[in-house]
């Protein structure tokens, strides 16, 4: 891949918003150069042109990358993981059965932890509960969720959690574990401080 190509990678979203620090965090990750192009979403910038030449459903975030133009989170990650599979860290293993298992939990992530998640204010803190005790035995097996390296599968979960009281994973060992490693992780580091960034202005 070119330098050129590299440096034709433009990031559109809030840096506040849980989904744009996923693509952010996986950029990171990746070691990857991009702009990032401030969505100013109190204005409503996401529901105009020329944003929604890119997002037609006016959500971040949104990515281009030369000619490509991407939107939804998920779908982001999985192109660069692939696309730039030669650069940073390795985020979707080619092994057919590891990538199975990164797949997997991706998929709970998505379908299963992130909508208990956004309506724990309507009393689904006894099925996030259950929930964590599957993600506490799984991660009893390995040190991730998809095996014993860094995915794309744990890196989708860090910014949704990171908003979470501190005291969600008490008594959980394995957990408590998982997200400090992933809290330490440098990329990671450098999303909270684009983060912190965003709150001063």
């Amino acid at each position: 891949m070119s330098k050129f190509a590299v440096m034709a990678i433009k990031l559109y979203g809030h840096p506040l918003s849980a989904p744009v620090q996923s693509v952010m965090f996986c950029l990171e990750e990746k070691a990857l150069q991009y702009e990032f192009v401030h969505i100013d979403l109190p204005t409503g910038q996401h529901k105009k042109e020329p944003f929604l030449s890119i997002s037609p459903f006016g959500k971040v975030p949104a990515l281009q990358d030369g000619d490509l133009k991407l939107f939804e989170s998920r779908a982001i990650t999985r192109y660069l993981a692939h696309n730039y599979a030669d650069k940073g860290t390795p985020l979707m293993p080619s092994d057919p059965k590891k990538m199975a298992l990164v797949s997997v939990w991706m998929e709970v992530e998505s379908n299963i932890f992130e909508d208990t998640i956004s309506k724990l204010s309507y009393g689904h803190q006894e099925k996030l509960g259950k929930i964590l005790e599957v993600y506490e035995a799984r991660l009893a097996e390995s040190k991730y969720l998809g095996g014993e390296e860094f995915s794309l599968a744990d890196l989708h979960h860090l910014p949704v959690i990171n908003y979470l009281s501190g005291t969600l994973f008490d008594g959980k060992p394995n957990m408590s574990a998982w997200y400090a490693a992933m809290l330490a992780r440098p990329a990671w580091q450098k999303v909270v401080e684009r983060m912190k960034h965003s709150t001063k202005k």
